[in-house]
Order: structure tokens, then sequence, then C-alpha cells
């Protein structure tokens, strides 16, 4: 088939980058966990333990106090105190100190009205303080109002035919109460309750279980019902439904914030909405358990989150991306560096960092290449010497898994490296029983023993049946640092050495990876006699891109001439060039990896620095677009950035005239798509957000999103349910609301299941951010 009709009948939109985003500071979200016998008190003097805690408030000084029940069932109250929860007793003591302590001790349930027998009737079932001092309780009878004035002088304000759910206090006597069936509101302390039916210029409801109420610091009375959530502002009402972004809407308590800041707590998480945008405060990350009892909020905007099983405190930090960097690097250095190898962490108790354990991946070279590319290009910003020392570590890092193996299989590049007394059987929980379990569930699953096999000095393990993910980030790695950071002679003579021993292998093994086995390994396989088959050919595109830019890193670094010929041969003879328009496949859903969207971005950034002959940049410029169409609203930073820096490349040698004569038999087409590429301007404020919205601890933690109402389900064929995107702007759900924090997960899969790696007992080290940020620095789209 004609090469030139191949690339025609491949039509791709384009999407590209403005000016850099200003790095100005931004609030840090940080969860704290407080858990009943972990930072709350489990037993008082007298030895009752807690069954649960009820509420959480904010005092007038601006303390904190809580409530919780005992397994007699009786109140306990609480209060913060140097780091931890205190329990104050007796509880006689405190009730009418404050009104918070009235408060919190009312929201468990456990309250009468005063004075009365113990009855359903008189027990309060909602709370609310007036500002101005004065309160209402709703009880079976009614909603009382006791009045600052006349302290013990109560009355029913409001009577409904249906249980009370919740109740407002708001300022000069406004209030409003939530039933079952209806929400009533007055105006001040001299009106009656009359319901109201909210309406603007899209809805018009008739509220059902309003079970949230709250009047925000700027007076408004907001409500949440199983309709959605609405505020009243003066006398016009604005709701709010799934389709303008409210996550859930099973409500059980509201509570105001700073600047008219309003929360939700629901019975699956928290809700923020500042106004413009929702954020969802789930269980794990952001709560200790699903159902959220109390929410209480202070003047800063540090909210506590109430759970039966414990509190958590979420602080607001003011921060900027250039600190939260430092963050990272300080995490990742502390807790991620095994002997030089970047990799995550196992905990012993979820969430808590301080049970870090080191572990072993099967991509250690790729994560370490990824954490050098970040300190490489901070290096090329800054001189920092400080990234060209870490770099410089993780280069003889990577260098090492090269090295190690027997010269027999010289250039095959080890997974991991590890001493020979790990303290794991390695080769025992790898053996033959467990390559036979993987195949079962993986027909293609390579059976290969041992996966550890000995090095020829004793010393070390090494683990076998390497991918191309491996080899992706070795290329990487000795690409940036010898181009950004090595200096020397003898700085660059072994990134040569590495590079060329690695490239010889593939060379002389027909493109393949062999084993110790003799044998290729699973997925390094990137010759036509495997590609051109059933077999291969969802690798084909990728396998083509791949093998292409490693043989043009390995041309610029060696400066031999083979690497050329032998890339050229793969153009001429197998069309190597022309898979990679479309450089893997993105139905059916089983097909799709998300990890291969990095490698494409890597690649194409490879082949934009290096093969520079005008009429295939072009055909790759069009490969880099048609891959970056499919993943752009992922708003995954490391693909986008990388994706830009390979389109600016492009677009720098467009504007010195690089492809004027290319395609000279056919003009208009390379003009159209220089049309179409050379000038490129889309705001990257998406991925600069996503940086921002990234979680400082970089736990994985169990998610569950597919029960949102803010959800787009995709209904592709054959795909599964868990998988979608907001419907508000159609795009990934931030970071801080999914249990990925990895540079190479999908981030459309809104449902990271419990157990693995979203068990809350993997911490992950900080590249997710670090190599996204240097990259986007470097070529300014970040400032």
């Amino acid at each position: 088939m004609n090469r030139l009709y191949v690339l025609c009948t491949l039509i791709v939109p384009f999407f590209g980058w403005g000016e850099g985003i200003p790095d100005t500071p931004f609030d840090q979200e940080i969860p704290t966990y407080f858990r009943i016998g972990d930072g709350i008190e489990a037993r008082d003097p007298d030895g009752e333990t807690f069954s649960r805690i009820g509420a959480v408030a904010v005092k007038e000084d601006g303390g904190l106090v809580g409530a919780a029940v005992s397994n007699l069932e009786n109140i306990k109250l609480l209060e913060f105190e140097n780091g931890s929860w205190k329990i104050r007793a007796p509880f006689s003591n405190y009730i009418g100190t404050d009104p918070a302590f009235d408060h919190a001790a009312s929201l468990t349930g456990k309250v009468l009205t005063g004075g009365e027998e113990s009855s359903d009737e008189n027990r309060i079932v909602a709370y609310s303080q007036f500002p101005d001092g004065g309160s209402l309780a709703a009880t079976g009878k009614g909603v009382w109002q006791r009045s600052l004035a006349t302290e013990d002088e109560r009355k029913i304000v409001f009577e409904g035919k249906d249980p009370v759910l919740t109740l407002a206090a708001g300022p000069e006597g406004a209030a409003g109460v939530g039933t079952e069936k209806g929400l009533f509101v007055r105006a001040d302390a001299d009106r009656e309750f009359d319901q109201v039916y909210p309406a603007d210029e899209k809805y018009s409801w008739a509220p059902r279980k309003v079970s949230a109420l709250a009047y925000d610091s700027k007076g408004r009375l907001w409500f949440g019902s199983e309709q959605g959530i609405g505020v009243l502002d003066g006398e016009k009402w604005r709701l709010y439904t799934g389709e303008e972004g409210l996550p859930y809407n099973r409500f059980t308590c509201a509570a105001p914030g700073e600047d008219g800041v309003i929360w939700f707590g629901t019975e699956k998480g928290a809700i923020r909405f500042d106004g413009g945008n929702f954020s969802y405060r789930a269980a794990g990350r952001w709560a200790t358990a699903d159902r959220i009892e109390s929410i209480a909020v202070e003047e800063d905007g540090t909210a506590w989150i109430a759970c039966a099983n414990g509190i958590t405190r979420i602080e607001r930090r003011s921060m900027t991306l250039a600190e939260k960097a430092e963050h990272y690097i300080e995490v990742t250095e502390r807790l991620h560096n095994r002997d030089g190898y970047i990799t995550d962490r196992s905990l012993t108790k979820k969430g808590d960092i301080a049970t870090a354990q080191e572990k072993i991946t099967d991509n250690d070279g790729q994560y370490t290449a990824w954490y050098a590319t970040a300190h490489i290009f901070r290096y090329a910003l800054t001189g920092d010497p400080e990234a060209k020392a870490i770099a410089k570590r993780c280069f003889e890092a990577c260098k090492r898994l090269v090295d190690i193996v027997p010269e027999s299989m010289e250039g095959f590049p080890a997974r991991v490296l590890i001493p020979a007394d790990w303290h794991e059987p390695v080769n025992e929980q790898y053996g033959m029983e467990y390559n036979l379990a993987k195949q079962k569930g993986d027909p293609f699953w390579k059976l290969i023993t041992p996966r550890f096999p000995l090095s020829e000095d004793g010393k070390y393990r090494w683990k076998n049946d390497t991918s191309s993910d491996e080899l992706a980030g070795h290329y990487l790695i000795y690409d940036l640092y010898y181009r950004h950071v090595a200096e020397t002679e003898e700085e660059k003579e072994p990134i040569r050495q590495v590079v060329r021993e690695m490239t010889d292998h593939l060379i002389r093994n027909e493109f393949n990876l062999i084993d110790h086995d003799g044998k290729p390994t699973r997925w390094a396989r990137f010759g036509p006699e495997y590609l051109y088959t059933a077999q291969g050919w969802e690798q084909r595109g990728l396998n083509s891109l791949m093998l292409l830019s490693y043989l043009a890193v390995a041309e610029e670094i060696t400066g031999d001439a083979k690497y050329a010929e032998v890339a050229e041969m793969l153009r001429d003879k197998y069309f190597y060039d022309i898979n990679t328009v479309q450089p893997r496949p993105y139905f059916p859903p089983e097909n799709v990896v998300p990890w291969d969207n990095g490698f494409v971005m890597l690649s194409f950034y490879a082949l934009m620095n290096y093969d520079l002959d005008p009429e295939r940049q072009i055909v790759y410029r069009r490969g880099l677009e048609d891959s970056y169409l499919f993943i752009s609203k992922q708003t995954n930073p490391f693909w986008s950035f990388f994706y830009g820096a390979a389109a600016t490349e492009f677009e720098k040698r467009a504007e010195s005239g690089h492809y004027d004569n290319a395609f000279p038999d056919f003009d208009p087409y390379a003009q159209y798509w220089l049309d179409r590429f050379a000038g490129w301007d889309q705001d990257a404020e998406g991925s600069v957000e996503s940086l921002r919205e990234l979680p400082l601890d970089l736990v994985a933690w169990f998610q569950k999103n597919s029960h949102r109402l803010d959800v787009q389900h995709d209904p592709t064929p054959t795909q599964k349910y868990e998988y979608g995107w907001s419907k508000v702007d159609g795009k990934a759900l931030p970071y801080s609301e999914r249990g990925h924090v990895r540079l190479d997960r999908d981030c459309f899969d809104i449902d990271l299941e419990e157990g693995g790696e979203g068990s809350g007992m993997s911490l992950h080290e900080g590249t997710i951010f670090l190599l996204p940020y240097y990259i986007a620095r470097y070529y300014g789209f970040i400032e």
C-alpha cells in the first residue's frame, strides 16, 4: 500500500496550549486522623469505653469540642488539646458552660429537652444555636425555641405532621426546619414558618427528606434534600444537582465554612462547596468512615469531620507548586530510596506513614529513571548540585541493572536488583506454582524460573522477564542525563557504553530482549516477525514507535551510524514510521492499558528531538496528536506536559522553516499539517490543577465514585461500569477524589477497589508530581 495514502486516510483533530501559568499560592488540604483509641481517648476515668462519636463543634473561643456515646449508652464530652481528644468529665459540669458543648451533646441523640422523663417525644433529634444567643431544639413534639434573655423559657415554635430531620438557626431570628416531606422557613423572629418550594431558572422542587440545613457566614440558608442542594440568598434561590457538579444527595448534616463556603455530610463522605467548585471528601483519605455524623469548621477554613469511629481534621495550608516540590523531594529522599532505587513502600498500618517498609516492584528501573528525569530537568533549570547528585545516583543505579546480568546476556536490563540475603524468599514466592496460577488467567504469561537468578559474584539477585516499560525508563534517563547533566568525557562514556550494550542486544536478537532461558521476554518484543502476527498486532504501533526512539537515542549518544541504518531498514521494509501514526489501540477496553500512554509520549519526545527528517517529523507529529486526543481529558500532567514538550520541539522547527520542503510531490499535504500543528495554543490549567490537587501524603486509598451523581459513565460497548468522567467539564475527577496516586494509572477509572493498591497500605513516591512539574517548568508551561 502507498505510504502517503495511508497517512492521508488518518485525519485527527488538534489541541495545543498557551502561555505559562504563574505559580500562585493555593490551599493545600492536609488530613489528620483521630480514631477512638488512637488520638481519641477510648475510656473515661470510670473505665467506660466509647462505642461511637456523635458530633464535633467549635467553641466560642475557637477551641474544639466533641461528644461520644459510651458502650453503656452514656454521653461523654471531649475537648481537643495538645494534639489529641481528651475526655471532659463529669458530663454535668460542662453542659451550659459553652453553646458548643450543648450543641455537640445534643447531636448524639441522647439529650432531653430538660426535666422530662426519658421518651422519644422529649429526646432532641436536632439542635441549632442562634448567632446572638438562644437555640432551637426539635423533639417528637415539635421545635422548641429557648431565648437567651429568658434562659429558662421555652416555647414550641413549629409543629408539623412529619418528623423533623434538621434545624438551622440564622441571623435575626431567621430559621429553617427540614422534615421528611418539606422545607419550612421563617425570615425573622416575628414571622411564622412557611413551607417553601424552591425554584430557579432550571428547577422547581417540592423538597423531600430535607436532612441538612445551615446558614453560611453570609447569612444565606442552605438545604440538602433528595433532589439536591439549594441556597436562599435574599429572596432568590439557586439549586444544584449532579448536572451542576453535586456529587451525592443522601445528606446527614451541613455546616458553614469560611467566606460563604458550605459543607455537607452524607452517608458516603463529605462535600465542600465554595460557590464555584464541589469537592468530594470520601472515606479513606478524608474521613474515617463513610457516614458523616457532624462537621465543624474553624474561622481559617480548617474542617473537622466526625464519623462514628473517629474525627478527621482537614487543614488548608497556603502553598506554591515550588514549595510542594520541595516537600515531595524531602519525603522521597527520606522514605523511598532503596540502595539508589526509587520505589513505593508498604505500610503495616493503614495510612500510617511511620510504618512504611521497603519493597521491590516489577519496575524499579523505570520508576528510578522517572524520578531521575525530574532532577535532570531541575538541574537544567537551576544548576542545583543536589539535583545533579540525585540524578547521578539514579543513573548509576539504573546502569547497575544492566551490568549485573551474565556476560552472555550483555545489554539485558534486569527489572530489580536486591541483596542475596533479601528478607523475602522471592524465588519461592515467584516459583512455578505462581507461574502456572498466573498463566490460567493470562495465556501469554511466560513460564520462567528462577525469577531472581543469582549474580555471578553471588552477592545479588536480579529479576528477569524485563518488559518494554523498563527499556523506556532506561533510554529516557540515559538520553536526558547525557544531554543535560554529563559534561566531561568521563561522565559521558559510561552512558555511551550502556546505551550501546542495550541497543546491540536488541539488534543481535532480532529486536527482542532475550532472557536467561534463551527466549524473548513476555513484553519486550519489537521485531517484525512478532509485530506482524495476530499475537503482536496490538503492540505493533507502540513497539514500532519505541524501537525507533531507542535507535534515535542510541545514534545521538554514541554517534554510530549503524543505528540510523537499522532504523532506515525498519522504516523502508516494515513501515515502522507509518505504524506510529496510531501508536496504540483504544478499543476494545481490555486491550487498553494506561501506562502505555506515557511510553507513547516519551517516545515521540525522543523522535522530535533526534529524528529530524522533515517528512518523518510530520508523520510523528500526527501520531503524537492522535494519541493525545484520546487522553487529553484525563488531565494527567505527566502525559500532558510530555505531549507539550514534544509539540514545542516541532513548533520551534516549524518557525525556522525546517518543514518548508517536505513532501515536494504533494505540496498541499505538508502545509495542511503545518497549519494545524505549527502554532498550538491550549490552556494547560487542567494539568496544573492536577498538580495542585495531588494529596501530599501519596497513600493509595480505597475510593469508590461510581455512585456519584456528577459522574458520566462510559457508554462504550463492553466497557466496565466503573469508568467515567465529570458531567460538568467532561474531564477526569480530581486526584484528591481518586485513589490512584501514580503517574501511569487510568484517570477515568473511578472505582479503585479496596485491597491491593487501594488498601491504604501503600505509600507512593513523589515522582507523580516532580516529573511533570519540572518538565513543565523547563518548557515554560509553569512560570
